[in-house]
């Protein structure tokens, strides 16, 4: 994962921009950036970010969400990655003074206390998860009584059919380096498993699937006007380059909704 991440750095940061994750749209025309920034607030609505609370933001990617929790919300924020390219990169965004904290590490390693943090939020970091389970013990064990957890994951159909398994959930997860992605009906599983309590599980698909129009666009741009990243795209030393092959695929994986595009938020008793 980590690797898939350090390649492709300049392909993200050129394509997508700060924010390495859907943008929740209320009109198609409205600004990718925006958009992206709009989810993070649901994501502190749900959370109950607030000032002085300690948050973690699992598969941090350049820090984005961070600073919005840690500047807008008044939160101490610790932001984890894998990818160096990712912590360096985001490092340098960081303004003096803040209370965000970027770290390199695997969530699932469990190096954090116990109930360390009051929010724990994971956007689109789920489906990265080689253990989706011990990804919710942790947050189990990492938060406090009455803490938090807000999950935006993507997500397939409870029962997919075959044709969507083998042309676009099977490709989209092996060109973008996941080990699967869950349904809505396993995450409700391993919450309750973990003794969280679900407060809310919300469908946003809709409102989230012109984040690939805006990207398809951009790649398709991209290969006729940017000798850089057309140069990278057909880089056969790049093992991961064949992302780039998603970007059209999940766009299509929205559209017959083979995908889905889930918020759940839940709470530690």
């Amino acid at each position: 994962m980590a690797r898939h991440y350090d390649e492709l750095d300049r392909f993200y940061r050129r394509l997508w921009g700060e924010h390495l994750h859907h943008g929740l749209f209320d009109f198609l025309d409205d600004d990718p950036q925006a958009a992206a920034s709009r989810l993070v607030e649901l994501v502190a609505d749900l959370g109950g970010v607030s000032p002085g609370l300690k948050v973690c933001d699992v598969g941090c990617g350049y820090g984005a969400t961070g600073r919005i929790l840690a500047g807008r919300y008044g939160a101490r924020v610790t932001g984890i990655t894998l990818s160096r390219a990712q912590l360096d990169e985001g490092r340098k965004k960081v303004p003096p003074g803040m209370a965000l904290e970027l770290v390199q590490g695997d969530w699932l390693a469990g190096g954090f206390e116990p109930e360390a943090f009051d929010v724990v939020v994971a956007i689109e970091s789920l489906a990265h998860m080689t253990d989706k389970s011990a990804f919710f013990a942790q947050a189990a064990r990492t938060l406090r009584p009455g803490g938090r957890l807000v999950v935006c994951a993507w997500a397939c159909q409870d029962e997919s059919g075959r044709l969507a398994r083998r042309f676009l959930l099977e490709p989209i997860c092996r060109e973008g380096a996941l080990p699967g992605l869950p349904s809505e009906a396993d995450c409700r599983r391993w919450l309750a498993a973990h003794g969280l309590e679900l407060l809310t599980a919300q469908d946003l698909s809709r409102r989230v699937s012109p984040t690939w129009i805006v990207s398809s666009r951009r790649l398709i741009r991209a290969v006729f006007r940017d000798p850089e990243l057309r140069s990278a795209l057909l880089d056969r030393t790049l093992t991961n380059r064949s992302f780039a092959l998603s970007v059209l695929r999940i766009r299509l994986a929205y559209r017959v909704r083979a995908m889905r595009y889930l918020v759940l938020a839940a709470r530690k008793p």
